[in-house]
């Protein structure tokens, strides 16, 4: 067991594991290591979670209000603005700050929504530590409105489905149309949650024309609120059985309602992607000046045989852009540009798959041709030659990238010696977006043998990545899962440090360590890759011990035998023994070619120990919003009654007060009660009241008539009396 820090205790277990070296054909045990599970051992949904810590939310994640309904995020009003400001309590955990972060940065990548600290404006969003994952629906427009990450909610995927629900989007499950797909078992329903299973017509929920979707995330599982050990959704088509519930990412259809909800048009931080399927090849252009160019084909000589988009397996398609260097001349060159981009940001990750089929003298190399007033037909700047000889295989690359005015990306091919007589340079699923590139690549060759062939609780070890600021880790992966937990995924990130190292802090202090298995799809944005963080909190502790679990590995780790002889520390690891299921992994694009990447970044998030400022002002809302209200101090001094709440409204303090179906406080204070039996009294005392009003304006009007009337006769008599006097004289 282990010993958190001070504030809190350790939500996981210890996992005591035999650890191997593992060859090509052997695995010898060495020794054995303690690991922390974030997870405790199990697999558990947002449901689960909600459910263990007592609360008893709509559909198990939703927040209503008491004036809130259905229907009523159906409407603009609701919509948040496509940035939304945002603001982290400092309850929350640090693991759990990086992982919004990076949710943060899939919603910029996938779609138009943005987010941003909040600085005042009038309705934000507030990330708390709650005792569950849960949001209301859609903007409330209450000012602070609160969305909770607890305990074991730090998943992105979790965070990403809590901020669709604040987004405005209910759970998949609770369709018009959701009996035509999927069969609800009701009395398999734990007593007292069959209400979590309703449907709700298209007036007070729409689907926004996109068809049911098995793959969602905002999709229940299987076993949701289940009573036993069978399911209590059966789907109408058996194979999307183990589909319906997961937790990866947004699906297509996820992304296309969004899009639909807030007419976006294209994601934030995206630039471009291409497979090359089209013969328009993306708007890529040869460039001017070289001596050869770039052909779309769909084998080379010499390699390779097929793109890696779609692996061959596609009559008609599965093409890629080749350089062949076997009939070039020595020296010559060959330009491949991209349409022309144009940046926001300042900061670019480029994304390729490449085929080395040509001399081990020939090279690739990455400029950027930049425009701007001086250089209007663009300058080209060096970024990076791609070193490596020639391999059979498509290698992924990242390339980083700091184009600060509109640009393209350039790929040049040179043929720079003798060499073979066939054979080229290849690319593949070019990806370009304003996102920062993972620092490391590991790829898991014949990773369904590997799975299939492993036996449980036998690990696979990545190589030793050292970061930028010098800390060094490595992740274990268990392909057949750890002792009872066969058929899944175990992963575990540790640090590593060489008897040599100098110069780094221990305990090591607010590093977050992402694996992240890659879905291999050829466009960026309909990736639903898996990917889990722990963050090295440097005041863990061992149970029983002074020693730190983030200490420095030569203290409390294991000393290593690498396979070409050279020596190393591996400390105890951290992660989860449910990483992914094995039906999963064998799904959508994780292994392609046989083969698994797993893409691994250690980051500093000491930043996010530190307290979010304040806004220093509240601005003033917009005139055409005279009634949104947000927090202030001003509100520190008032108290409304009967749970009533101060926001600001024009600039002073006023109670919001609760309304129930057929009752009501009221009042500055929300000292007055009210219901509609109230309502009916006050009702007829008022009609009683006008009709007694009514008969007495009446009589008082009939009164002045009746007067004016005998008046008018006495003037006219006055005046006909004159007329005749008049005619007689």
């Amino acid at each position: 067991m282990l010993q958190d820090m001070a504030a809190r205790k350790p939500t996981g277990v210890l996992v005591l594991h035999v650890i191997f070296l593992c060859g090509s054909t052997l695995c010898m045990p060495t020794a054995k290591l303690l690991d922390y599970d974030v997870d405790g051992g199990r697999d558990l949904d947002i449901f689960d979670i909600n459910e263990e810590a007592g609360l008893n939310l709509v559909e198990g994640d939703i927040v209503l209000d008491e004036k809130q309904t259905r229907n009523s995020i159906i409407g603009d009003e609701y919509r948040w603005p496509k940035t939304i400001p945002y603001y982290m309590e400092d309850d929350l955990e640090i693991n759990a700050k990086g992982v919004i972060l990076k949710a943060f940065e899939q919603y910029r990548l996938k779609t138009c929504i943005d987010f941003k600290p909040w600085s005042g404006e009038a309705n934000y969003i507030s990330i708390f530590k709650g005792s569950g994952c849960f949001s209301s629906v859609g903007n409330r427009k209450v000012g602070k409105q609160r969305l909770s990450i607890g305990r074991n909610c730090d998943r992105i995927a979790t965070i990403e489905h809590e901020f669709l629900h604040a987004l405005g989007f209910w759970h998949e499950q609770s369709r018009s149309d959701r009996d035509d797909y999927v069969k609800i078992m009701w009395d398999r329903i734990s007593e007292g949650k069959e209400h979590n299973f309703n449907t709700y017509d298209d007036t007070t929920s729409s689907s926004l024309g996109v068809p049911y979707d098995y793959g969602s995330m905002m999709h229940y599982s299987k076993n949701a609120f289940r009573n036993g050990t069978e399911p209590t959704i059966v789907t109408k088509i058996p194979a999307f059985s183990d589909v319906i519930g997961q937790r990866m990412e947004f699906s297509d259809s996820d992304l296309l309602k969004l899009h639909r909800l807030y007419n976006c048009t294209q994601g934030s931080t995206f630039l471009d992607s291409c497979d090359f399927e089209r013969e328009n090849i993306c708007g890529m252009i040869q460039g001017q000046g070289d001596e050869a160019d770039w052909v779309r084909v769909d084998k080379a000589a010499g390699g390779p045989d097929t793109d890696y988009s779609n692996m061959g397996k596609c009559t008609g398609s599965g093409y890629f852009m080749h350089f062949n260097t076997g009939t070039a001349n020595n020296g010559d060159t060959a330009l491949l540009e991209s349409r022309i981009l144009y940046p926001k940001r300042g900061y670019q990750c480029l994304q390729f798959f490449y085929y080395n089929s040509a001399g081990t003298t020939d090279t690739l190399k990455i400029h950027v041709r930049e425009y701007d007033s001086d250089n209007p037909n663009g300058k080209l700047r060096l970024i990076k030659t791609v070193d490596g000889s020639p391999q059979e295989l498509w290698q992924l690359h990242h390339v980083s990238l700091d184009v600060k005015k509109k640009f393209r990306v350039v790929f040049q091919g040179t043929k720079a010696g003798p060499g073979p007589s066939v054979g080229g340079l290849s690319l593949d699923d070019i990806n370009l977006s304003e996102t920062t590139c993972p620092e490391f690549v590991w790829r898991v060759k014949n990773f369904s043998h590997v799975m299939d062939s492993t036996p449980t609780n036998t690990p696979i070890f990545s190589p030793p990545f050292t970061s930028k600021e010098g800390y060094s880790f490595q992740m274990t992966l268990y392909p057949n899962g750890t002792d009872g937990y066969p058929g899944e995924l175990s992963t575990y990130a540790h640090l590593v440090s060489r008897e040599r190292d100098t110069g780094q802090k221990w305990p090591c202090p607010w590093k977050q360590m992402t694996m992240m298995l890659m879905d291999q799809h050829p466009h960026i944005q309909k990736r639903m890759s898996n990917q889990r963080s722990v963050t090295t909190d440097p005041n863990m502790k061992l149970t029983g011990s002074d020693l730190f679990f983030w200490d420095d590995p030569r203290k409390v780790g294991t000393e290593i035998t690498d396979s070409d002889g050279s020596k190393y520390f591996r400390g105890p690891g951290a992660g989860t023994a449910v990483y992914l299921t094995h039906l999963r992994a064998n799904s959508r694009d994780f292994i392609k070619g046989g083969d698994a990447i797993f893409l691994l970044t250690m980051e500093d998030v000491s930043h996010l120990t530190v307290t979010q400022p304040l806004p220093s002002a509240t601005p003033t809302p917009p005139s055409t919003t005279p009634h949104s209200t947000t927090p202030s101090e001003v509100c520190l001094n008032v108290e409304c009654l009967n749970d009533g709440v101060c926001v600001v409204d024009e600039g002073k303090a006023a109670c919001r007060c609760v309304v129930g179906d057929d009752w009501w406080y009221y009042g500055g204070s929300c000292q007055h009660k009210g219901s509609n039996k109230d309502k009916t009294t006050l009702a007829l005392a008022s009609s009683l009241s006008v009709l007694g009003a009514m008969l007495l304006i009446t009589a008082v009007s009939v009164v002045c008539v009746k007067k004016k009337y005998k008046k008018r006769g006495n003037d006219s008599r006055v005046i006909m009396e004159n007329v005749m006097t008049s005619e007689r004289m």
